[in-house]
Formats: structure tokens, C-alpha cells, sequence
């Protein structure tokens, strides 16, 4: 149990007590109190009384009893006074804090596990066997989130995100690395793309708000086994990736809105330059000039209305008729066609995607 927790605990506790209480670890260390200018004093020797002892020891004006866990007696909780009241409540505050700390620990086994999972560390044949052990439902609906943190603060990105998923139990907060955290959430069945993204957008407004730090989250589609855990995680990645590539500039980016990215995103590199090849067989992609793309670009954004388009640039319907012309001597593909638009269109990702590959995870 992290001592930010029992930290967090204590202080909740401290105006009901009206006392000092506090924990100490199992190197005799005091880890979390009520006043704060005890925090790492040593109490070793306490320890050693309690072996002896088994149950409470009064010891300089505190009364000490062990924090039970699953049969052993790592912690020990401590309580101002040496009193009956201190006794009790001695006693209370190690039954609280032993079940929290058993919640707390097979929450955190269930974290390691599925960490385990989504970086596949772990057989699949295991999955199964470890899930019953740790009573883990293995055919819920899950999506992963990954939290990718554009600046950094004092704070660790994994607190941060932690600290804003305390409220749910069905919540797996995973640390990755220094920027990069992890959600695996569990969702109801026939929840829809905007739902997931409107959570996701939640996190980033929470996180600007309260440490003023700039993150995107990367969202999977919806798996429903613990095994496919490890594909959802590699969507989230891959949508930041193909979001870079063909500058989806959104600070939620979900892979089942990739789209056509998606799919060229999966391509062999060979398959993508065949493809290019044949597309302009009569001449290269980069003979076009900037304004000539510009206009292609323009014109798809405008349904390949050649009015539309030409009035948007400020430009004569003729001189857009020039530029889509020079296209179609270039390659063959008359973009106020719509085959033919789709294929120019698709052509233009596939050169952008070898320009700027990805390393794919």
C-alpha cells in the first residue's frame, strides 16, 4: 500500500481520533501521521516489543498494535496515549487499515496482471489460470486509454492520472514510462466511439485545470477478453502514430476513427511503393507544385465542387480546371471523378506515410 494512501487515510481520520495517529513500515520506519514532523522516525525497537508481545504495546506515551494482512504482520498502526480509549482505538485503526491495505494489495496484483497482459509478458494460456486466482472477470467489455503527457511537472504522470481513477474500482491505472500512462477501463456493453471520447476529453480538461499540464490519450476499440488487452493497447499506440502521420490534430485521437490511415498505416512498405508507381506512371508526385496540392486539397475539402472550391481560393474557375488538368496529364486521374478522386486522394496518404513511417509496435 503506497504511503501517499496511508497518508491520505490518516488525515481523514485525524479530527474524528482527536488524536496523533500514525503507521510504520516494515523497517520500523514511520511512513504516514497525523503530524507530519514524525514522518521518517525510527521505531525499530518497537517492533521487536510487539514479536515478543503479540498484541498492544505501550511504549513513551503511544499504544502499538500490528496491522494484520492475510496472516502477517508487516505494518504496525500507532495511536497518542496509553489509555484504554487508545487502546480501542488502536485496535479499530489496525482492522481499518489491514482491510484497506487488502484491498488496496489485490487491486495492485490485478494492475501487475494486467500490465503483464497488455505488454505480453505472459502466455496466454496463463491468462486464464491467473485471472481465476486473483477472481478477475475475464469476459467484461474493456477499453485501454494511453495518456501521453506533452509536459511534465514535479508530479509523476502516474500519480496524476492515479489520483483521478481512485474513484473507480473497475479502474486500471498502469505506469509505462515517463510520459506515458496507461488506463484500462472497463465500459458497459454497446458503448459507442463518442461516449469513450467524451471520458477521454474529460481527463484532459481535468488534468489542464488542476496541474496545468498538457496530455492526448490514444483510445483502443472495445475488447471483451482479457487476452485481446495486449491488441487494444496497440491500437491506442498506433493511433497516436497514424494521428502524427497524417496530421489528425486532435488531442483525442480513437482508433476506430482512423479511418483510410488505419488501413495504409498496415500496409507492407513494398505493397505502398507498387502502389505509388502505378498511380503515376507518367510522372513523379513531387513535380507537382505546392499550390497545385493545396488546390487538390481545397477541392476534396469542398466534395469536389469545382464552384465551391474556386471560390473559397479567391481563384477564376478556369485556373482550377488548369490545376485539376495538370493532375490528370500527370497521372492519368480526372479528380472531378469520383474513382479517380479516391484513388489520387489515397495515393497522396500512401506518399505521406513513406515519408514519414512510424515505428510500429
Amino acid at each position: 500500500m503506497s504511503n501517499r494512501l496511508f497518508q491520505t487515510l490518516l488525515h481523514q481520520m485525524k479530527e474524528v481520533v482527536g488524536r496523533t495517529i500514525g503507521v510504520i513500515d516494515e523497517n520500523g520506519i514511520v511512513i504516514a501521521c497525523s503530524e507530519l514532523s514524525k514522518i521518517g522516525e525510527s521505531k525499530q525497537r518497537i517492533r521487536e516489543e510487539l514479536s515478543y508481545s503479540g498484541d498492544a504495546v505501550i511504549y513513551e506515551g503511544y499504544t502499538y498494535r500490528f496491522i494484520n494482512v492475510s496472516g502477517k504482520n508487516d505494518s504496525i498502526c500507532f495511536v497518542e496515549g496509553g489509555d484504554s480509549h487508545a487502546s480501542s482505538m488502536a485496535e479499530l485503526l489496525s482492522i481499518f487499515l489491514g482491510n484497506m491495505k487488502s484491498l488496496y494489495d489485490e487491486k495492485y496484483d490485478k494492475g501487475s496482471f494486467i500490465k503483464s497482459i497488455i505488454l505480453d509478458n505472459i502466455l496466454p494460456s496463463d491468462i486464464y489460470i491467473k485471472s481465476n486466482e486473483l477472481h478477475f472477470s475475464n469476459d467484461e467489455s474493456r477499453i485501454v486509454l494511453v495518456v501521453k503527457f506533452q509536459t511534465l511537472s514535479d508530479t509523476p504522470p502516474y500519480e496524476i492520472v492515479e489520483e483521478l481513477c481512485e474513484g473507480g474500482d473497475k479502474d486500471y491505472v498502469i505506469n509505462i514510462s515517463e510520459q506515458d500512462v496507461v488506463i484500462v477501463r472497463e465500459v458497459e456493453d454497446g458503448i459507442d466511439v463518442e461516449q469513450i471520447e467524451a471520458y477521454a476529453r474529460s481527463i484532459i480538461d481535468t488534468i489542464f485545470k488542476k496541474h496545468g499540464l498538457k496530455v492526448l490519450v490514444g483510445i483502443s476499440s472495445v475488447v471483451d477478453n482479457l487476452k485481446d488487452l495486449a491488441r487494444a493497447y496497440k491500437e491506442a499506440r498506433i493511433a497516436f502514430e497514424v494521428g502524427k502521420v497524417f496530421d489528425i490534430e486532435r488531442p483525442v485521437i480513437s482508433y476506430e476513427n482512423l479511418g483510410i490511415g488505419r488501413l495504409i498505416y498496415q500496409l507492407p512498405t513494398t505493397l505502398c511503393e507498387m502502389f505509388l508507381s502505378e498511380v503515376f506512371k507518367k510522372g513523379s508526385l513531387e513535380s507537382l507544385d505546392r499550390e497545385t496540392l493545396m488546390t487538390v486539397q481545397s477541392f476534396f475539402e469542398n466534395n469536389l465542387n469545382v464552384s465551391e472550391t474556386s471560390r473559397k481560393l479567391f481563384v477564376h474557375r478556369n485556373t482550377l480546371v488548369y490545376r485539376l488538368e495538370k493532375i490528370r496529364k500527370l497521372s492519368g486521374l480526372d479528380l472531378r471523378e469520383f474513382d479517380h478522386a479516391v484513388t489520387f486522394k489515397v495515393a497522396l496518404m500512401v506518399k505521406k506515410y513513406l515519408s514519414n513511417k512510424p515505428t510500429k509496435y
